[in-house]
């Protein structure tokens, strides 16, 4: 256990969904009264188990519903799953939902300083790395300008920028590398590869890219209809998972 950064046991996410379709709120409130609402489990995660070594670049990858997300939520401390239990060892940096704990009021460096405090830097922390954040999203010229004018590429730009100011020791990075243009994936990219080589950084990715999780993963974790398919060599996860798609 003394090599591994991410232990998930036996976890399940369970929810509850309406049978049926009810065409208003006053018809859910009065079925909801007389106890009269049909409802059916949905399993999101089915007793996911796995586990991560420090400094490794781990890919989950799957299709639309499988169950990536929810998983990563987990992990990050983000939802408490039915069953079962993760055990994470370090500080973890979550890139989960794009532009979450930002305020589209706020300039991009107001919410510099509202996601740096989040996420548990001081102040004086922030206002330190305040010019290598800004430099990193190459966002100079719009730092002042309100976030809710911002594109999504952008907004990943910053949210990226502001959890890789330090080195965590697990970063989870969901989806925000598929957005924005090819020199700054490249660029993030390059980064979530030196923060590996310098300092063992243990890295949970997904992505829609098959190739980018291909080029930064060594292992990878296939998710199907919310239970694990396979876990293996990602070259190997990969052309498996081409050849049933």
């Amino acid at each position: 256990m003394s090599d591994i950064a991410i232990q998930v046991s036996n976890v399940t996410m369970k929810y509850r969904i309406a049978s049926e379709k009810l065409d208003s709120l006053k018809n859910y409130f009065i079925k909801k009264i007389r106890k009269e609402i049909q409802y059916e489990e949905f399993h999101a995660l089915k007793e996911v188990g796995f586990s991560v070594n420090k400094g490794d670049v781990f890919g989950i990858i799957g299709l639309n519903g499988a169950g990536k997300s929810t998983l990563l939520k987990i992990i990050a401390g983000v939802l408490k799953p039915t069953q079962g239990k993760v055990v994470t060892k370090g500080a973890i940096a979550p890139l989960i939902e794009l532009g979450a704990g930002f305020n589209g009021e706020l300039s991009g460096v107001e919410n510099i300083y509202l996601n740096g405090l989040l996420m548990g830097y001081s102040k004086k922390f922030v206002k330190d790395k305040l010019e290598e954040i800004i430099s990193f999203s190459e966002l100079d010229k719009f730092i002042h300008t309100p976030l809710k004018n911002y594109s999504s590429g952008m907004k990943a730009r910053l949210g990226f920028s502001i959890a890789t100011v330090i080195q965590p020791e697990i970063l989870i990075v969901d989806e925000v590398l598929s957005v924005g243009d090819f020199k700054f994936k490249e660029k993030s990219e390059k980064k979530i590869k030196s923060m590996i080589e310098d300092e063992g950084t243990t890295v949970l990715f997904v992505s829609h890219s098959l190739s980018q999780v291909e080029r930064i993963c060594k292992n990878a974790l296939w998710l199907e209809h919310g239970c694990v398919k396979k876990i293996g060599k990602v070259e190997e996860i990969i052309s498996e998972f081409k050849n049933n798609a």
